[in-house]
């Protein structure tokens, strides 16, 4: 997973993509705010990776703070 930020605002004001691939290569692109919380990605993930993809048995992410934090 990995996220791509800096983009210029779409209408319905996100302004990030996170990237999710999954073990057979297919990718999921999901917009979204920078701004949005742990809680809101956690949630975003459960409603679109984890209906198409299932829960992942290991998750490889770059340890971004938004992930090293309490929750």
């Amino acid at each position: 997973m990995d996220f791509i930020v800096g983009l210029p605002r779409m209408s319905k004001h996100h302004d990030a993509i996170w990237v999710v691939v999954g073990r057979l290569r297919q990718p999921t692109f999901l917009a979204l705010k920078i701004s949005f919380i742990t809680e809101q990605l956690a949630d975003l993930y459960i409603k679109k990776v984890v209906r198409l993809h299932r829960i992942p048995s290991t998750i490889v992410l770059d340890r971004d703070t938004k992930f090293a934090s309490k929750f």
